[in-house]
């Protein structure tokens, strides 16, 4: 999928860029596939704001997606390719045999028509899924398991793939996009390929309302503020903050690290995205 650029006749259109949809071959998504999203616009349990700067955005149905693939042994067909809004990565929806449909996370280079399996001893091809323990080193994974049956949930993201780089008695060491490298059970599904809509990363959003689509608020600098909102704030004229930087509760950010221990998870992983 390529970017699609605009004659510069205004100050939106000079830098502005979207995906061009080429991969695309429907407008309307399988409806019993859908479910109504509710926007919470940032805010929590007791209704006070969790996550700044969210709010407003376009109205969006969220679509069922398939990261277990767990029709096992049950061919399906390509039917359409489609633009999902809740993700970066475009969408694939399956016809299997015994008439059920599906959605997956469409691979690059899925073609409407093609043939997709999940299972055992499948075979080594585009799109479909299978344990890790049968897959060849070097081959390029998405939507890789980290607990047997939970479902996807590594290299899902447009663009997306990881590599398995070697195999250590009942766990493969798996080089994630990060860089990461972690140890992944054998019996851990995950499908061959990598994610499309590789382009998505390119895209310039060239206005301020196009932001507030994707239910994007404005930032503004703690600095900027005053001293009653943001411990930045305040100050004679123009001040660089008189300290670290820090969030409106004070929190340093940029460097501090504030991941909670995971002793579970932590201890399979080989090397860290950051030395």
């Amino acid at each position: 999928m390529g970017l699609k650029k605009f004659k510069p006749i205004t100050e939106t259109t000079r830098y502005k860029t979207v995906l061009d949809f080429s991969e695309v071959t429907t407008s309307e998504p399988h409806k019993p596939l859908t479910k109504g999203r509710k926007e919470y616009a940032g805010r929590g349990y007791g209704g006070r704001i969790s996550v700044r700067r969210r709010g407003g955005g376009h109205k969006r149905r969220y679509r069922n997606i398939d990261f277990k693939r767990d029709k096992y042994g049950i061919p399906g067909r390509v039917a359409t390719i489609e633009y999902d809004p809740n993700r970066s990565a475009n969408i694939a929806l399956i016809n299997y045999i015994d008439g059920e449909k599906r959605y997956i996370v469409a691979p690059a280079s899925l073609k409407v028509g093609d043939t997709i399996i999940s299972g055992e001893n499948v075979e080594i091809k585009l799109g479909n899924a299978l344990p890790l323990k049968n897959i060849p080193l070097g081959t390029n994974i998405y939507n890789i398991e980290m607990n047997r049956g939970k479902g996807g949930q590594l290299a899902r993201s447009a663009g997306a793939t990881a590599v398995i780089s070697a195999k250590e008695g009942t766990y493969c060491l798996i080089k994630l996009p990060s860089g990461e490298i972690r140890r992944i059970h054998q019996e851990c599904y995950a499908a061959i390929g990598e994610v499309g809509n590789k382009d998505y990363g390119l895209v310039t959003i060239g206005k301020a309302g196009r932001s507030r689509w994707m239910n994007r608020r404005p930032k503004v600098r703690g600095v900027a503020m005053n001293p009653i909102d943001h411990p930045l704030g305040g100050g004679e004229g123009k001040s660089s903050g008189g300290r670290h930087p820090c969030s409106p509760t004070g929190k340093p950010t940029k460097g501090y690290k504030t991941r909670k221990k995971h002793k579970i998870s932590d201890k399979y992983i080989v090397n860290r995205r950051k030395k």
